[in-house]
């Protein structure tokens, strides 16, 4: 059984910095993408970024430049350090993983509450 648990989830005021860790666990054979995906009440679930096994990434324009995402390959962690919050960066903060356990399957975690206030 393979897990995502994400972390790091906090009440942060505007301007401020966040750090999101998500773990993967279980019968892994191998990881390749990794990502980030946030929802907010009320609208669809919205892609962050997204890094490769060689460290390759791609950002959506919201969140370019203010937000980076790392992994460490080793501890099969991805990382998301945001900065230069915003209220409307406020939403439930989701990981993503594309995982071999015997078959190639999407995995997520259970989600990590970010609310920026202003």
């Amino acid at each position: 059984q393979v897990q995502l648990v994400e972390s790091g989830g906090d009440l942060v005021q505007a301007g401020g910095s966040l750090g999101l860790a998500c773990a993967a666990s279980g019968n892994i054979g191998s990881i390749s993408a990794m990502g980030w995906f946030r929802q907010a009440p009320g609208k669809q679930r919205e892609f962050l970024a997204e890094i490769t096994t060689s460290g390759s990434t791609i950002y959506a324009a919201s969140v370019k430049g203010r937000f980076t995402i790392s992994r460490d390959n080793a501890k099969n962690t991805v990382y998301l350090q945001m900065n230069s919050l915003k209220p409307e960066d406020t939403a439930v903060y989701y990981c993503n993983a594309v995982i071999r356990a015997g078959v190639l399957n999407t995995y997520w975690g259970q989600g990590t509450q970010v609310t920026v206030s202003s």
